[in-house]
C-alpha cells in the first residue's frame, strides 16, 4: 500500500484552486454552506457566474504577480496541481461554464502535468452527456453526494435523489472513463439505524468506487434541520450511535481495500483526494467564487458571500474580497495541529515544536488515543483517538499554552 505521506499532496510543486459554485436546485435542511436556489432575489444570476469566475482568476493572477505572490516560477514551480470545483451543485451549470474557468486557470497559472481536477455532483444531475462533457474538458475526478441508500434517511435530509441514483451515477462515470470516483456519505442522520447504515456502506462499496467520504451529521445553527430538532419534530441519533457507525465504516471500508488516510476519508492506494490533502497539509490555494477562501504563505482572504455582490464587484474590475488576515505564528501552529493530526501519516512533532517526551503526549499514549508506531517523529491517532480527535487536539494545544 502507498503511504499517503509519500503520495503527491497536490501542494508540492504547485498550488490548489478551489472554485465555488453557489447554486443548488433546492436547499437541503441540514446544509449551512454558502448556497442559493437560482432565482432567489438579490442572489445573482447563474448565467453570469462563469464571467465573474474567469474575471476573478485573471485578477487574482494579475494582483498576485504584481505583489510577487502569484504567477511566478518562485511561487508555482509546477503550476496548479489541483482544481476542486465544489458547491453547491456545479453540475447544474453548463459544462461550457466549467471549461471556461478551467481554461482561465490554465492560461493564467498553468496546470501541472497530471493535475487533479475534481467536480462535485448531485446524483440527479448526472447523465452520460454530462460525464462525457466533463471528461472532454479535462475533469478527471468526480465526487458524488450519496449521503445514504435509505429512502427515509434521504427524506429526513431533504435530498432530491432516490436511493439508487448515486450508485448508478458512480457506475456511469466509471463506465464512461472516470478512473477516480468518490461517493460521499453522511451518518448519524435522522431515521438512520445501524442496519440502514450498513446497507449504505454496502451500496457504496458495491459501486466499485476508489474513494469514500463519511461524515457525521452536524446539526448546524439556523438551518431548517436545527429548527426541526428544537421543536422536537426530528430526533437525531446519539453519540454512541455515531461512534458505532464510524467504527463500522472503518472496518467495512478497510476490508474492501479502502484505507483511511484522513479521519473521514478512505481510499484505495493512490486515489486519495490530492486537493484536500493540500488543505490538511497546510498547503496554499486560490479561492474563486462567492464565499471562497484562499491561503498563501500565512496570508488568508475570503470573498463576499452574496453571489450578486461578488458578480457586480468583479464586473467593475475589482476583487470581491470581504476580508483578509495575516496569521500569527501561534495561529499557524494551531492550524497545523488541528489539521495534520487528522491524517493517517500523523502530526510531525518537530513542525509544530512539540516535544515527543512531553508528559501530555505520554498521557495520550497511556489513554490509547495515539499510537507508538511512528513516535518520536510523528503522532498518529488510534481508532479511539479518531473518535475523540477534538479532545486530542485540545490537549495538544494546551501544550503550546504552557
Amino acid at each position: 500500500m502507498t503511504d499517503p505521506e509519500s503520495a503527491d499532496s497536490g501542494s508540492v510543486g504547485g498550488i490548489g484552486v478551489y472554485v465555488h459554485v453557489p447554486y443548488c436546485s433546492s436547499r437541503c435542511g441540514y446544509c449551512d454552506f454558502n448556497t442559493y436556489v437560482p432565482g432567489e432575489a438579490g442572489r445573482g444570476n447563474p448565467t453570469g457566474w462563469a464571467d465573474a469566475a474567469v474575471a476573478e482568476v485573471e485578477l487574482q493572477a494579475s494582483v498576485g504577480r504584481d505583489a510577487g505572490l502569484a504567477g511566478s516560477d518562485e511561487r508555482r514551480p509546477g503550476g496548479v496541481s489541483t482544481v476542486f470545483i465544489g458547491g453547491g451543485t456545479p453540475t447544474l451549470l453548463p459544462v461550457e461554464d466549467l471549461r471556461r474557468v478551467i481554461t482561465a486557470i490554465e492560461t493564467e497559472a498553468g496546470l501541472a502535468g497530471g493535475a487533479e481536477i475534481t467536480v462535485e455532483a448531485n446524483p440527479e444531475t448526472v447523465s452520460a452527456e454530462l460525464v462525457d462533457g466533463l471528461l472532454a474538458v479535462g475533469v478527471n475526478r468526480m465526487s458524488i453526494g450519496m449521503q445514504s441508500s435509505d429512502p427515509k434517511v434521504l427524506r429526513g435530509l431533504q435530498r432530491q435523489h432516490t436511493p439508487g441514483q448515486a450508485v448508478a451515477a458512480a457506475e456511469l462515470a466509471r463506465s464512461r472513463g472516470f478512473d477516480r470516483v468518490s461517493l460521499d456519505l453522511i451518518y448519524a442522520a435522522p431515521g438512520e439505524d445501524l442496519e440502514s447504515w450498513s446497507e449504505s456502506l454496502d451500496a457504496a462499496i458495491d459501486a466499485g468506487v476508489d474513494h469514500v467520504s463519511a461524515y457525521a451529521l452536524k446539526v448546524e445553527p439556523k438551518t431548517r434541520l436545527a429548527r426541526q430538532v428544537a421543536r422536537g419534530e426530528v430526533v437525531t441519533p446519539d453519540d454512541d450511535h455515531a461512534a458505532a457507525a464510524y467504527e463500522m465504516a472503518d472496518a467495512r471500508l478497510s476490508a474492501a481495500g479502502l484505507s483511511w488516510y484522513e479521519i473521514s476519508n478512505w481510499a484505495r492506494a493512490g486515489s486519495e483526494c490530492r486537493h484536500n490533502l493540500g488543505y490538511w497539509r497546510s498547503g496554499d490555494w486560490w479561492g474563486i467564487g462567492p464565499g471562497a477562501h484562499g491561503h498563501w504563505q500565512g496570508r488568508r482572504h475570503w470573498n463576499e458571500k452574496n453571489p450578486q455582490v461578488w458578480q457586480e464587484t468583479l464586473a467593475r474590475g475589482q476583487l470581491a474580497e470581504a476580508g483578509r488576515e495575516v496569521l500569527t505564528p501561534v495561529q499557524e501552529l494551531t492550524e497545523k495541529i488541528m489539521l495534520e493530526i487528522r491524517l493517517r501519516e500523523g502530526l510531525a512533532l518537530e513542525r509544530v515544536r512539540l516535544d515527543p517526551g512531553h508528559s501530555e503526549i505520554e498521557q495520550l499514549l497511556r489513554d490509547g488515543l495515539v499510537g507508538q508506531e511512528r513516535l518520536p517523529q510523528r503522532l498518529v491517532l488510534t481508532t479511539r483517538g479518531r473518535l475523540l480527535a477534538d479532545l486530542v487536539t485540545l490537549r495538544l494545544l494546551g501544550i503550546l499554552e504552557t
